[in-house]
């Protein structure tokens, strides 16, 4: 049986979740990156409430803008991200996350990471 990778929660302080910088709607870029590859995985969204659920939980939550629900990755596909790292950029309006990627990855298409595809002729 395969290992289950352990939940980590981070604990931000009130100063440091005030410095995140949500959009009109509410909302603040997030990237998920791959601890042991640096593979960056995906880009989604998140609101304050799936942010906080993200540090809390230790498992990736996002805003799903498409549905407009909260979307726990991997509750469907079995393709759960687990928090090892978080952090947020200079201007505070971009997240990213160090993940465990558990499954065959991160992209809906089946795909390890959702940017598998590059500009430039022959590619």
């Amino acid at each position: 049986m395969a290992r289950m990778p352990d939940a980590v929660a981070i604990h931000a302080t009130a100063d440091q979740l005030a410095t995140v910088k949500y959009d009109a709607n509410g909302l603040v870029p997030c990237i998920a990156q791959d601890i042991t590859t640096r593979s960056v995985l995906m880009m989604a969204w998140m609101n304050a409430e799936t942010l906080q659920m993200t540090l809390e939980e230790g498992r990736m939550v996002y805003w799903s803008r498409s549905r407009q629900e909260v979307w726990r990755k991997g509750d469907t596909s079995g393709d759960r991200q687990f928090v090892r790292e978080a952090y947020y950029d200079c201007d505070g309006d971009t997240l990213l996350f160090l993940v465990e990627q558990e499954g065959k990855g991160a992209c809906h298409t089946g795909e390890y990471s959702c940017f598998y595809r590059a500009f430039g002729e022959g590619q």
